[in-house]
């Protein structure tokens, strides 16, 4: 039979395990700092399973009470740096470092080492607030690495410590993130005064021990562009995400699209552009690569909206070693080539929209200085009439050259008739015989279009210059408080679609100085509508003047004074043509000499003329 009965060495030998097994729970049992930092390790994770499971714009979180008053911001530091490892620093409280200069008062947190609050000291927006480029809430700046033992770290939750140094007009901030004596991250921010420039120096020591060498540190900067200006959808065409690579090429993403992503190599500065005012993250050694993204915020015209565009750029920085060491810069200040001047060795003057092509070339280098040049004489309203009236003078010869054209047809008009009634059913036969009457007379059709495709880089060139100078921003003349905005009589009660909720009087004077313009001019050359192919002309200069007042009802009051004026000066210029230089009875007199001595066809005049006796006979042939 089995002996049940227990030995004794077995029966020792499980109580010294009982034994063993409660003095290790007794001793490992956790003290209640560390049931208190599972607790809130636990609240941190559940909160941000919440914000990840339902995402909420800036603004939404603004006006959104914490659903959690006890998670406190020293909880969460703490929650986050038991998740860090290594990277637990001495300072357990958030402050905050402010830097006053000439040009922005700045506010530094030293959770993440970056800007919290920049506001520009010279500037208001539409409201008279001052202009405020970064807030806490609307600007996320900072690295993303990983650890060597797989620890996502992000810079930008991580508390630092502060130092400020002054000498003279330049005042450094140092902020540091120790892991140990020997061991740190370090932000440097340089100031100097009466610049809109911040220097930045990024660098690490002896974290190569730490950084996962096969993995990049990235760099990443989410941006809110704030609203400035009284029309959110005016400002809004001219907010675009704009970028120099490969020393000096310039490209701009979409400012119209609801998101639009590029990537680019060998960057060398990105400019979150607003209207006016640029937030510009540059390097002294290019970007290797960049991923830029633009999101629209604006979808139509709304005193709440407070934001135009969130840009979000990301970009690897080189290891040296292991090690971080890059020289960065921020420029926070007016889109403005004189405030940008003094930083030409970083072409960030290209930022400025100045227009492409030629139509750039003439801003930047004849309208800019030369608008600038007067309205250190003139005000500024005044030196938008004495800038019209110097380019309109100058233009004159062309709109001579026009204005004869439109004379010589007029003298050929009764000829012109007769053509189109005696082969008023035979559509080919008259465009024939009306140009064999032109040449004849020597009337060029085409002579009148000429000298207007001749003034389009001009007028294109000004319609780009009056809505981004930034020398008009809140510059008023008259009844206009703000040239580089719309002006206001009436305030409607309701909004009539593209057309908006005021009514502005510049663009009606604008309207009512074209319509009467383009009377003149296509008074005279009225007949052409009635040729294969024309447009109606009658049609147009109604138009024309209907299109101008709702398209620039919401554009910069100093763009309609500009188009009043010289549609004003334009007449002026024509009846002193008119009435002064042209004598129509001479020009009438040498069409009739040139239809007896006729010149000699041309060789595009005669394949014209082939083609157009061929198709006759094809259609002869036909019937």
């Amino acid at each position: 039979m089995e002996d049940r009965s227990l030995d004794k060495n077995a029966v020792i030998g499980f109580v010294l395990i009982f034994a063993i097994m409660l003095g290790w729970l007794y001793f490992n049992q956790p003290t209640p700092e560390e049931i208190e930092a599972e607790r809130l390790e636990k609240e941190t994770q559940e909160s941000l399973a919440q914000s990840t499971s339902t995402p909420a714009s800036p603004e939404e979180n603004l006006s959104t009470e914490s659903s959690d008053p006890i998670l406190s911001d020293q909880a969460r530091f703490d929650a986050y740096r038991m998740q860090v490892g290594a990277f637990a620093y001495t300072q357990s409280t958030d402050s905050v470092i402010e830097v006053q200069t000439d040009r922005f008062s700045a506010k530094f947190s030293t959770r993440g080492a970056e800007l919290s609050e920049l506001i520009l000291q010279d500037h208001q927006d539409y409201e008279g607030n001052q202009v405020r480029l970064i807030d806490a809430d609307f600007s996320d700046f900072g690295l993303n690495f990983r650890t060597r033992d797989n620890r996502l770290i992000d810079t930008s939750e991580l508390l630092f410590t502060a130092d400020q140094e002054v000498l003279g007009s330049e005042t450094k901030i140092i902020f540091r993130a120790a892991i140990d004596t020997q061991s740190f991250l370090e932000y440097t921010y340089t100031f100097k005064d009466s610049s809109y420039l911040i220097d930045l120096a990024i660098r690490t020591q002896n974290l190569n021990s730490y950084i996962a060498g096969s993995d990049p540190v990235n760099l990443k900067w989410v941006y809110w562009a704030a609203r400035n200006d009284q029309s959110v959808e005016y400002e809004n065409r001219y907010t675009r995400l704009t970028y120099s690579y490969d020393t000096g090429t310039v490209k701009k993403l979409s400012a119209t699209s609801d998101s639009d992503e590029e990537v680019a190599q060998n960057v060398d500065w990105v400019s979150n552009r607003h209207h006016f005012f640029s937030a510009i993250l540059g390097s002294k050694r290019p970007f290797s690569q960049v991923l830029m993204r633009s999101e629209n915020l604006v979808e139509e015209e709304s005193k709440a909206i407070k934001h135009t565009k969130k840009y979000t750029t990301e970009a690897p920085l080189t290891l040296i070693g292991g090690e971080i060491n890059e020289s960065l810069y921020l420029y926070m200040g007016p889109t403005d080539a004189t405030s940008m001047a003094a930083h030409k060795d970083l072409g960030i003057i290209e930022s400025i929209p100045f227009g492409w092509g030629i139509f750039g070339t003439l801003n930047r280098y004849v309208f800019n200085p030369f608008f600038d040049a007067l309205a250190g004489v003139f005000p500024y309203g005044i030196a938008i009439i004495v800038m019209t009236l110097v380019v309109r003078l100058v233009l004159s010869p062309v709109t001579y050259k026009s204005y004869v054209s439109q004379a010589k047809m007029k003298v050929i008009q009764p000829e012109v008739q007769e053509i189109n009634k005696k082969y008023e059913s035979n559509a080919m036969k008259k465009q024939q015989e009306t140009m064999k009457l032109y040449r004849k007379a020597g009337v060029n059709p085409m002579s009148g279009c000429v000298p207007a495709l001749l003034q389009l880089p001009v007028f294109y060139a000004l319609f780009s210059f009056f809505p981004t100078a930034f020398s008009l921003r809140q510059k008023s003349f008259l009844w206009v408080d703000d040239l580089s905005s719309y002006d206001t009589i009436v305030d409607l009660p309701f909004t009539i679609p593209f057309y908006g909720d005021h009514i502005s009087l510049f663009p009606i004077l604008a309207s009512v100085a074209i319509f009467f313009y383009m009377q003149m001019t296509t008074g005279q050359t009225m007949q052409m509508q009635q040729q294969p192919g024309m447009p109606n002309m009658k049609f147009i200069m109604y138009l024309s003047p209907v299109m101008m007042l709702f398209f620039f009802n919401n554009y910069a009051s100093g763009l309609s004074l500009y188009y009043f004026v010289s549609n004003l000066l334009t007449i002026a210029i024509m009846l002193v043509i008119k009435n002064y230089i042209i004598d129509e009875n001479k020009i009438h007199l040498q069409v009739q000499q040139n239809k007896e001595n006729p010149k000699k066809e041309g060789k595009f005049q005669r394949k014209m003329r082939e083609m157009m006796e061929q198709a006759e006979n094809q259609k002869k042939l036909g019937k």
